[in-house]
């Protein structure tokens, strides 16, 4: 099958013929219609993921057509049009037992401990838990921004800031995360204020249903300002110890700080957030993905028109494309959702 390799952390990738996954006993074979390009990927690019051997496939949130089925998976069959959350949980651990199975302590994540969906197929193991069946009127490029950003976001908003309606969210960095997270917050009744330091990913966040927009420079107290004290939740959507900073500083008395983006592995985080999270009693409260048994609610919004999350597709690419554009992702501008067709 067609992939994206890369052979060596931060060398540039290449599309190559490459053997086709083994299906394991509990899981499936899922031909790949759509991929999204994520800013984790770059991450994994880059070797700050532990998890990676090379060479390594990238690639994490997916959508396609079931084409394998081991012979323990009772609840799929072959051309099924399904998703699966980027953690694939392993259903028997302590944590799995008590529903956290977006923190498994046994995960499988594709594209960062096996190969990923850059590829014509890619493996989902535990099928019958963690793999979630597509509604019939959702097409695959939407499909496939579920199992990462946008079920992220949506878990992060819905689950972690919790939000009552007329309550302010402060988003930090509007790509795919953070413009998902724009989108939640408004249909819930929030109000929002986004921040990116370009201008298209601001224009983007307004088109969502922000109310206001802004630049990092200066963005903690224009948020203080704006909200009359300060938000009452707050997303770092990017990652990085200022964007860090800047949500945090923002909030008011009490208020809950979600971190979404990876911070790599280098950065240092800086004490003042901690010493406001002392003095204001805020909570901070760390975000990864979320679990399969949670998409159903997710999908009924989507199919009753409450979520749109095809609004945030911008590009449709091919192979060869994502290979030169995810070692680009540090430094290109976001606006939206690039989708990756494999065939």
């Amino acid at each position: 099958m067609r992939a994206v390799v890369f052979d060596e952390f931060g060398a540039p990738p290449s599309v190559r013929d490459v053997p086709e996954p083994v299906c394991p006993p509990d899981g499936v074979l899922l031909r790949v219609a759509a991929t999204g390009l994520c800013r984790s990927d770059w991450h994994g690019w880059l070797g700050h993921d532990a998890d990676i051997r090379l060479p390594h496939v990238p690639g994490h949130e997916f959508a396609g057509v079931v084409a394998e089925v081991a012979r323990d998976v009772r609840r799929w069959r072959v051309g099924d049009r399904v998703t699966a959350p980027f953690v694939c949980a392993c259903g028997r651990c302590p944590t799995c037992r008590r529903g956290e199975e977006q923190v498994c302590e046994r995960q499988q994540q594709p594209g960062f401990t096996h190969w990923g969906s850059f590829a014509e197929l890619v493996v989902i193991d535990v099928a019958d838990l963690n793999v979630v069946r597509l509604p019939d009127d959702m097409d695959f490029d939407t499909a496939a921004g579920l199992g990462c950003r946008f079920a992220t976001a949506y878990r992060a908003v819905v689950h972690h800031a919790r939000l009552a309606p007329g309550e302010w969210l402060a988003v930090h960095g509007c790509g795919g995360v953070g413009l998902s997270a724009v989108m939640i917050a408004v249909a819930g009744g929030a109000r929002v204020v986004a921040v990116d330091p370009t201008p298209a990913a601001r224009a983007r966040a307004e088109e969502l249903g922000a109310e206001a927009v802004l630049e990092p420079d200066g963005c903690v107290r224009a948020i203080r300002e704006l909200t009359g004290g300060g938000a009452a939740a707050s997303i770092d959507a990017i990652g990085g110890p200022d964007t860090l900073a800047n949500s945090v500083g923002g909030l008011a008395r009490r208020g809950r700080h979600v971190q979404v983006g990876l911070l790599g592995a280098a950065a240092t985080i800086p004490a003042r957030p901690i010493g406001q999270a002392i003095a204001r009693e805020l909570t901070l409260i760390g975000s990864h993905g979320m679990a399969a048994r949670d998409y159903p609610a997710m999908l009924e919004r989507v199919t009753s028109g409450d979520l749109d999350p095809g609004r945030l597709v911008r590009r449709v690419i091919g192979l060869d494309e994502a290979a030169v554009e995810l070692a680009a992702l540090g430094t290109a501008p976001i606006d939206g959702v690039t989708i990756i067709h494999p065939n």
